[in-house]
């Protein structure tokens, strides 16, 4: 993952971007903060899963894991 991918999932999480950098929405407290966390772990989980499976797709070919691959992203849209 990039530097400018990272950067870009912090934005979409919520997080002020600025030359490159993330920093917090707001002055808020650390407990305010998780909402905003939550939602980047979310899309950085999301991004490697997405890769892990992709691997595991060119590796294996079959129905059982094509089933595993889409109950895996499943699990992740919840």
């Amino acid at each position: 993952m990039t530097k400018e991918e990272i950067i870009e999932m912090a934005r979409q999480a919520g997080f002020f971007v600025r030359e490159d950098e993330a920093y917090s929405p707001s002055s808020q407290e650390d407990h305010e903060l998780t909402p905003y966390l939550r939602t980047f772990a979310k899309l950085i989980a999301e991004r490697e899963c997405e890769k892990f499976c992709a691997v595991l797709w060119q590796l294996h070919d079959s129905y059982s894991l094509t089933s595993d691959s889409n109950a895996i992203r499943a699990r992740g849209q919840e």
